[in-house]
């Protein structure tokens, strides 16, 4: 491969939230590959609140973006002291369980629009395309893939890497007939978040909550609770997640005081729980988001077409890993298209990401649905135990935590020569 001079190769990302504009990071320095982005709605953004990102996902940010830690701090992310889980209900609520200290895993937590802000700016603008949704995508004989927007335009890659999300057409593609039954389903949760100034959640929270910048999580009787720091110390997140009986059928419920109280009324005489149904509720128009998951994936990748981020393997939040499992998915897709030389070693190169990527992505995405019953007192051998609780739930991220960035990247080249 090094001996050859690459050929032109033109690469399409569908989807511009997080994924779609790291993996183009990852693609634009390399002179051989040609990159357009295209996003669906009128302006590149992105919704939720905040993302955090470990150590590990740092560490593959920075082999995207060697001035990574720059990048995060003109976003406004805020380092993290510790993260701290105590008991929210029960019998032991406001009892201490662990901290997972700086030293362990230094993470940072950060907006996801000034994220999304900090990784576009650096691209040139004539590569990003708004109002521009995908209709149909199609094999090009043996020279391609063709895109249909819905505005009529055709466009025509070597390559295409599905962005677009958890219900993204190119998705469908990848799957072709298996797409049904890899279809995302609820993961039996619902969630809310809201950001709040940093002075008002001390005020109703407690001075004692943010002596450090600390993220806090509250482990309780069919629910868990979170606030954490960021946008340079001005604003809080508050999450509520609880458990999900009755999925609505367009993943969103109206909260009122009168239905948070029930969901947490086992909490009510503990620590947290009123100030974060306050803070909850302290927005216009304030709703819950059902959680949905990517159960199981055939693959990744069908041909020259490949899928990342949320499109690959949504997962529920509960170990906050997404945002970081779409930086590797770039980092992976960098490395790998970076030593093609023709645009007739594209599959080669897509069926190597899928090797090394699916069974890391799978085993999160079942860890976070277990991480999940645990944290919500729902597997019958913990509960509330503070003790059975503190011997389960640390490890659980010692196999995220431990990717080794640089050695994942070359065993993904290694399948790469193989293939080819």
């Amino acid at each position: 491969m090094a001996n050859k001079t690459p050929d032109r190769i033109r690469v399409g990302i569908i989807g511009g939230g997080l994924a779609g504009a790291t993996l183009a990071n990852a693609l634009v320095v390399h002179s051989h590959l040609d990159i357009e982005v295209f996003e669906a709605a009128s302006k590149f953004s992105e919704r939720g609140a905040a993302v955090g990102l470990s150590m590990n996902a740092q560490n593959a940010l920075r082999q995207i973006i060697p001035s990574a830690g720059d990048l995060l701090a003109k976003a406004g992310a805020v380092n993290m002291n510790s993260t701290r889980t105590m008991l929210g209900s029960g019998p032991a609520a406001g009892t201490f369980l662990f901290d997972i200290a700086a030293d362990v895993d230094p993470g940072v937590i950060i907006h996801r629009a000034s994220l999304l802000r900090e990784l576009l700016a650096p691209l040139p603008q004539e590569i990003l395309h708004a109002n521009k949704k995908l209709a149909a995508i199609k094999p090009s004989g043996n020279d391609g893939v063709e895109v249909t927007f819905q505005d009529g335009t055709m466009e025509h890659f070597d390559a295409i890497i599905g962005a677009d999300g958890i219900f993204g057409v190119v998705r469908d593609h990848v799957l072709q007939d298996a797409a049904e039954e890899c279809a995302a389903s609820p993961g039996g949760y619902w969630d809310s978040r809201n950001l709040v100034p940093f002075e008002k959640a001390k005020e109703v929270l407690g001075e004692k909550y943010f002596e450090l910048d600390r993220q806090w999580g509250w482990i309780g009787d069919g629910a868990f609770i979170l606030h954490d720091i960021l946008e340079n110390r001005t604003v809080v997140q508050v999450i509520i997640s609880a458990v999900e009986l009755d999925p609505p059928k367009d993943r969103k419920r109206p909260l009122t005081k009168e239905f948070l109280d029930q969901t947490l009324d086992r909490w009510l005489d503990g620590p947290i729980a009123k100030g974060v149904i306050e803070l909850t509720l302290d927005q216009d128009d304030p709703q819950g988001y059902s959680q949905w998951e990517h159960k199981s994936t055939k693959t990744y990748a069908n041909g020259r077409v490949c899928v990342a981020g949320d499109a690959a393997h949504a997962t529920t939040p509960w170990q906050g890993t997404g945002a970081g499992l779409a930086i590797e998915d770039a980092m992976v897709l960098g490395a790998l298209l970076s030593k093609v030389t023709s645009s007739k070693d594209i599959p080669a190169a897509f069926k190597a990401y899928d090797e090394v990527r699916r069974p890391r992505c799978q085993r999160i995405i079942d860890s976070s649905r277990e991480t999940a019953r645990i944290f919500c007192g729902r597997n019958p051998k913990i509960g509330l135990n503070p003790d059975k609780l503190r011997e389960v739930i640390r490890p659980r991220w010692n196999f995220i935590l431990g990717l080794d960035v640089e050695a994942h990247k070359a065993e993904a080249v290694r399948l790469l020569v193989n293939y080819l």
